[in-house]
């Protein structure tokens, strides 16, 4: 049975299941005024919209394509085609493209990119580009003052 809209005089509007046969209206729930009206109504499809798997998140091992099940492969290239073309139209769902140089022990929540490599050749902590992405790749000091100059001068 469908839920239908319904409203009142009183201007109340409220949804009441009823058969698609039936022809009575229920009481207002407001007033209780029986001299209810169906209301129009927009149609109203369950669930959500899902954009599919990510690269990430597609298989990445013979065993995770259930040992090349062709299938399964041929299924997955049309979720993936169907992503690819999400992606070129909003660009901002396919997340980072930038290669993953390292995944394993302290990258392996958070992967170490192409471009993270800081100056001076030091790879920065897991968590650390948070506050790095606001920045522009150098510190300006931050309260520290330079060490003195050497004069050159030994005893």
């Amino acid at each position: 049975m469908p839920i239908y809209v319904f409203r009142c005089g009183c201007g109340a509007r409220f949804e009441h299941l009823a058969s698609m046969t039936d022809s009575h209206t229920p009481p207002c729930p407001v007033c209780g005024d029986g001299a209810t009206s169906k209301a129009p109504a927009g149609f109203a499809l369950g669930g959500e919209a899902s954009p599919g798997l990510s690269k990430d998140e597609m298989p990445q091992t013979w065993r995770g394509v259930y040992n090349g099940n062709s299938e399964y492969i041929d299924s997955m290239r049309r979720t993936w085609d169907q992503r690819r073309r999400l992606e070129e139209k909003y660009p901002e769902i396919a997340g980072d493209q930038r290669p993953i140089l390292a995944h394993e022990g302290k990258y392996h929540d958070v992967p170490l990119r192409a471009g993270d490599i800081q100056l001076g050749g030091t790879a920065p902590m897991p968590g650390a580009g948070v506050a790095a992405k606001q920045g522009h790749g150098h510190g300006h000091g931050h309260g520290h003052t330079p060490a003195p100059p050497t004069t050159g001068t030994s005893d």
